[in-house]
């Protein structure tokens, strides 16, 4: 009983003694325990006022204009009734020691009382623009030509929803103000000039970019090309894009597949007139070649015979004889596969931000190349640039640059593709800027009287 008695004095004592030294404690203010961040208010409070650029343009008007007074009231109505603010507007000035002076200052109080703190905004004239000057590929050395087929006597195929000369206009829109001349290749026989070494407005062949905007198809000039690109043995025009691969080599060109499978046929809506010249799909005026014209075009690119077997030459010698038997390379050799969906690799990701060109960062691939080319046509792994990451040995889009055994000196280019249709110009042009890298000049960006600062300094009283 008696230890009952003392625990409940015990309890009794220590109640009294909480209650008593609460009562005589001071505690802290709300406010001291968690202050309002006074720096972070500013900001965010300046960014909400020019959401629909009201602040930016209010800051480039005269200090008698209505809308000051108008800004006073939003920026009140931004604002908890216990703070005080002053917002000042200076302009940026250049080429002087001074760099800001004050245009103009509104508040509601005469003192921001003991503490205060402030955030800056940049803002610019709506009037000003910014222009963005890019350096022209082949200005610090060769080349500096793209060619862009616009052949208009010939049909392209896996281009579906486009013509290829509505894809041209919007390459030569994207790509021209990157190169020194961008020159439309309106027809077939513009295409045999060049392929003669022959310049169409007086500009560089050697080095240049020749991008061929009909998918799968290839436009074919009639005459030399078309007699003796026909190889009659395997009844084809595979030798044709041999001879193509062959050009590429001897001019040092880049030639640009921006869809699905290279050179699989050949067109000439003049040359092929019988019913039956159609890719079975009913489009008219052009041959099927099949996987024989991109077999034949690596060959062409690496100087290797077109009718060598496989036990000819020091390369093939250890390749398996039926995936490099003559007749199997020029019929039955289907080199791509179907890796699915791709994504961009690393390389073009930064590259998209830098240039400002934003196409979808994963795509569905069915033509993908393997990664056997590399070493079976002299296309080394540290030349490669590659637009979409590798899945398995396949490689769905890239640049491979052709650099003999023996040599350091590039000696043609390929960049191919492997997606399936629709095809993205936008990739396109991505790939060729991440091969080539120009650079981009920007205007500089404190112009003077096309820069403003607004600078709100915020100030806490009264309250709890």
């Amino acid at each position: 009983m008696m230890r009952t008695i003392e625990v409940f004095l015990v309890i009794i004592i220590i109640t009294a003694a909480f209650i008593i030294s609460s009562f005589f404690a001071v505690l802290p203010q709300p406010r001291q325990v968690s202050s309002l961040n006074l720096r972070r208010l500013a900001l965010t409070t300046l960014e909400t006022l020019d959401v629909d650029y009201d602040l930016s343009g209010t800051a480039f008007k005269s200090p008698s204009d209505p809308a000051w007074g108008n800004l006073q009231i939003a920026l009140s109505a931004c604002l908890p009734p216990n703070i005080v603010y002053n917002l000042t507007i200076y302009e940026v000035l250049s080429g002087g020691t001074q760099l800001y002076t004050p245009i103009h200052s509104i508040s509601n109080a005469e003192s921001l009382g003991v503490s205060s703190d402030v955030s800056s905004y940049l803002v610019a004239s709506s009037n000003v623009t910014f222009n963005v000057v890019p350096e022209k590929i082949g200005e610090h050395g060769g080349g500096g030509t793209l060619y862009i087929l616009n052949c208009s006597d010939a049909n392209g195929w896996w281009i579906t929803g486009y013509t290829a000369q509505s894809l041209a206009a919007d390459l030569y829109n994207l790509l021209s103000p990157y190169f020194i001349k961008t020159i439309m290749v309106q027809n077939t026989a513009d295409l045999g000039k060049i392929l003669n070494g022959t310049a169409l407005q007086n500009e560089t062949l050697q080095s240049a970019v020749v991008i061929n905007t009909f998918g799968e198809a290839v436009p074919i000039p009639s005459g030399y090309y078309a007699t003796q690109g026909n190889d009659s043995q395997h009844t084809s025009y595979a030798k044709y894009c041999y001879m193509l691969g062959q050009k590429v080599r001897g001019f040092n060109w880049t030639w640009v597949s921006i869809v699905g499978y290279p050179l699989y046929y050949v067109s000439n809506t003049g040359l092929f007139t019988g019913p039956n010249d159609q890719n079975t799909w009913g489009i008219y005026g052009m041959k099927h070649v099949g996987s024989a014209g991109l077999n034949a075009f690596l060959r062409g690119l690496d100087q290797i015979d077109y009718n060598a077997k496989w036990w000819d030459g020091t390369q093939w010698k250890d390749a398996w004889w039926r995936d490099q038997y003559n007749n199997w390379i020029y019929t039955y050799g289907w080199i791509t596969g179907e890796p699915g969906v791709v994504y961009l690799s690393p390389e073009a990701s930064y590259y998209c931000n830098y240039y400002g060109i934003y196409p979808s960062p994963y795509q569905t691939s069915t033509r993908a190349l393997p990664d056997s080319i590399l070493n079976n046509y002299h296309l080394p792994q540290s030349s490669v640039t590659y637009i979409f990451n590798k899945k398995g040995s396949w490689i769905p889009g890239a640049v491979y640059r052709h650099i003999a055994a023996g040599d350091n000196k590039i000696t043609g280019s390929l960049f191919a593709l492997g997606l399936t249709r629709t095809p993205d110009i936008r990739l396109t042009a991505l790939g060729i800027l991440c091969a080539f890298k120009p650079r981009l000049y920007r205007s500089e960006y404190t112009a003077s009287g096309t820069s403003r600062l607004i600078v709100l300094q915020l100030g806490q009283v009264g309250g709890v």
